[in-house]
């Protein structure tokens, strides 16, 4: 039994699913399974049930489950121990990040941690807001990139880009026209918004309390999706600033402020304050927080 057969096993065990796995694994289903079957032989017990269409951990699973996740990151410790001895930053580090953080936010960090440690492997998982939580509790992922505000205690908090909502709409819209627009008067035209999540909590919460009845035209899972729509006239939307900076180049999109609000969408990493720091990760906080970006005033998290 090796690192990478325990590493299959977790991640078929954490997706309750084969062919989740496959892919994220980059292997085909039936190396996957193989090297499950492979492992059910050494033991001599059936770590997973495929009954009734399902993936689930048995109980014989569950115990190889935690001795599986307890193998890896003593490995991953070992390592970095070793990397230690060298002085320079060494291994892998995997960052939890919503769709717009990954496409907007994170390329500058990432192009920056590289270009200094080109010896670390940074891995994504693209995620939202709770699944990163959850990423990050059970040690899944080394670090985090959400909104804040954050007020769970088990977690270091460190703000790393500043931002703000903004109205986006197509360059020919009435809206268009003015350099910023009270709530009201966006909530009369037709609205593309998130389909959950902090940013469409705190929309809601904003209509609701200035008694506000938006029209929502359509509610996507994603950001890229969310401009696309709203450039194709679909309706008006609300998105962090640092999103549209490509689109408002482009003509595609025209950006107006919000005369009556300031809905705060401040970024910050995360990671468990019981982490022990390899030296990688400790230089990659480093190279994140320097290159936090000014900004101002009510938190919105996506």
């Amino acid at each position: 039994m090796d690192f990478d057969q325990l590493e299959t096993f977790l991640a078929v065990a954490r997706l309750a699913s084969f062919s989740r796995a496959a892919e994220k694994r980059f292997r085909t289903q039936p190396a996957i399974s193989s090297q499950i079957r492979l492992m059910e032989e050494e033991v001599g017990a059936r770590l997973l049930d495929r009954s009734g269409g399902k993936v689930s951990v048995t109980s014989s699973g569950k115990i190889f489950l935690k001795y599986a996740e307890d193998a890896l990151e003593a490995r991953k410790f070992m390592l970095a121990e070793v990397a230690e001895t060298e002085r320079v930053p060494r291994g892998e580090i995997t960052v939890g990040a919503n769709e717009g953080t990954c496409l907007h936010v994170l390329p500058e960090v990432f192009a920056g941690f590289r270009k200094k440690y080109p010896d670390v492997a940074v891995n994504i998982r693209r995620a939202d807001y709770a699944r990163i939580l959850d990423s990050i509790s059970d040690n899944s992922v080394d670090f985090g990139v959400v909104s804040l505000p954050v007020k769970d205690q088990r977690l270091t908090v460190m703000p790393i880009h500043n931002d703000e909502l903004v109205i986006i709409a197509p360059p020919h819209h009435k809206l268009a026209r003015s350099k910023s627009v009270t709530v009201a008067e966006v909530a009369a035209y037709p609205l593309v918004v998130p389909q959950g999540g902090h940013t469409r909590d705190v929309l809601d919460h904003l209509f609701y309390e200035r008694k506000l009845k938006p029209r929502y035209a359509m509610e996507l899972d994603s950001s890229e999706l969310l401009k696309r729509f709203v450039a194709a006239d679909v309706g008006v939307g609300f998105i962090a600033r640092s999103h549209v900076q490509e689109d408002l180049r482009a003509k595609v999109l025209a950006v107006i402020g919000i005369s009556d609000a300031t809905i705060r969408r401040d970024l910050a990493l995360i990671f468990r304050k019981d982490k022990a720091l390899s030296r990688a990760a400790q230089a990659f906080i480093d190279t994140a927080v320097n290159l936090r970006s000014p900004g101002s005033g009510t938190s919105a998290r996506e």
